[in-house]
């Protein structure tokens, strides 16, 4: 058995090992036992939330019977944004909550992510703990009569998560109503995002709310930005958000258009943060995937860019260890420390809005304070990720590396999520740029494909 959880949960296709009913049941029976084990207030519930996706329903109840199985109590929040989840576990001081959503991944996968009762995503020794259970394949102790744990709905929770995005914006007033448009990428966000941003008195225009189970990410969503875009280019908006299908990312629109992604979102909150005094260290945290441009920026305003490998979990530990107050990843996940625990797609757009309404200023002109280096990624269907085994893979990236040595950089990484290998270059010329990440993804092809 290969290791389960990756960089962000247990993901794979719905009713495939290890996503079959069977086997969610006992990671979700394992999960509450070890959550059980490291927690003094036992009497508490575990929080369970999905997205849209169809196989949503029958984890839904293989995690929810494995959690009772053990004793523990179970609340069913329905469809919820992963970040809800977690805010909801700490500030409702549950036991520790459960996600069944594969984020931006297409409707056939579905994956487990499981919070502690801090909010936080279980540390590595509970997910090897958890794991090294599942193979030893020995019979866990069960409670029995009264002992064995209630399951019920939880309707009102997610009240307390909308309510504390909103203290964001309440002191904060534009001229005229703002027009934003919205892209909820038919998934969790969908019966929440256009209510909450009308109630606040903004002008909503949304798509991607109409999910039917199978068109989660489906041409909409952070990862399909197009489809907003079409949508902002028949109307008049000041801004646009486009989220994916869990809500713990988001990637915003100018009115001109332009795509403001994580990279230019960082700068943008760093720079705000930084100009109120309320950036610890006068430092941020992002990945290696970061644009050359966003260092540049940095560099200029005098704030410090942390480096770590790509993943939320990585940037987390980072801004943890360095105390940090914003961090993330240029597909827009971001972290903002004092609000959440984890990558919060509204909570951006809010503090995004925030920004916009406080200082009078457009997207536009926010993000205008960094300037983007061509880049270029492609992901690479492979039925192996160790491309680093391969001599000569290893040759011709050393090549395109020489090449843009001075001028640019080449990263190539497996997916933590995915079975693809990701090519990303960045430089001065973006055709020079294209044609050396094609060569290296033919290279890939041939020896891993």
């Amino acid at each position: 058995m290969g290791r389960l959880f990756g960089t962000d949960g247990v993901r794979a296709t719905a009713n495939t090992y290890p996503l079959t009913g069977d086997v969610a049941f006992k990671i979700a029976q394992l999960g509450a036992k070890h959550l059980l084990l490291n927690h003094k207030k036992q009497n508490r519930p575990i929080y369970i939330g999905k997205d849209t996706r169809r196989s949503g329903d029958m984890l839904e109840h293989a995690v929810a019977a494995g959690v009772a199985s053990m004793g523990a109590e179970v609340r069913l929040l329905g469809v919820i944004p992963t970040p809800a989840v977690a805010y909801i576990t700490r500030e409702r001081q549950g036991l520790g909550g459960i996600v069944i959503s594969a984020s931006h991944n297409p409707f056939q996968d579905n994956g487990i992510k499981i919070f502690s009762a801090d909010g936080f995503k279980i540390p590595d020794p509970i997910e090897e703990a958890i794991e090294a259970d599942l193979a030893s394949g020995e019979n866990v102790e069960l409670p029995t009569g009264g002992e064995i744990g209630t399951i019920s709905h939880d309707d009102s929770s997610v009240k307390c998560w909308l309510d504390h995005l909103r203290k964001l914006l309440k002191d904060t007033h534009s001229k005229r109503r703002m027009k934003i448009a919205l892209d909820c990428a038919n998934g969790a966000l969908s019966p929440w995002a256009p209510k909450f941003f009308s109630d606040l008195g903004f002008s909503v225009d949304a798509i991607g709310v109409n999910p039917d189970g199978t068109n989660i990410n489906k041409g909409v969503g952070s990862t399909h930005i197009s489809a907003l875009i079409e949508m902002m280019d028949r109307e008049l908006f000041d801004v646009g958000f486009a989220f994916d299908g869990d809500a713990d990312r988001v990637v915003a629109i100018t009115s001109q258009r332009d795509v403001v992604d994580g990279d230019f979102i960082l700068a943008i909150v760093a720079n705000y943060l930084k100009n109120h005094d309320k950036l610890p260290g006068n430092a941020m945290v992002t990945t290696v995937m970061a644009n050359l441009g966003l260092d540049l920026a940095m560099k200029g305003l005098e704030i410090k860019v942390l480096k770590t490998k790509v993943g939320d979990r990585f940037v987390l530990e980072e801004m943890q260890k360095t105390r940090t107050s914003i961090g993330g990843e240029q597909s827009g996940h971001i972290i903002f420390s004092d609000y959440s625990t984890t990558g919060d797609g509204l909570l951006t757009a809010c503090f995004l809005l925030k920004i916009i309404r406080e200082t009078g200023t457009s997207l536009k002109e926010l993000s205008e304070v960094m300037s983007k280096l061509p880049q270029v990624l492609v992901n690479i269907p492979v039925k192996t990720k160790n491309f680093d085994q391969h001599s000569q893979i290893l040759t011709e990236i050393k090549l395109v590396e020489e090449r843009l040595n001075g001028r640019g950089r080449l990263l190539v990484r497996p997916s933590g999520t995915e079975n693809l290998v990701r090519v990303m270059a960045e430089g001065p010329d973006e055709k020079e740029i294209r044609h050396l990440v094609d060569g290296i993804a033919k290279v890939i092809s041939h020896h891993l494909c």
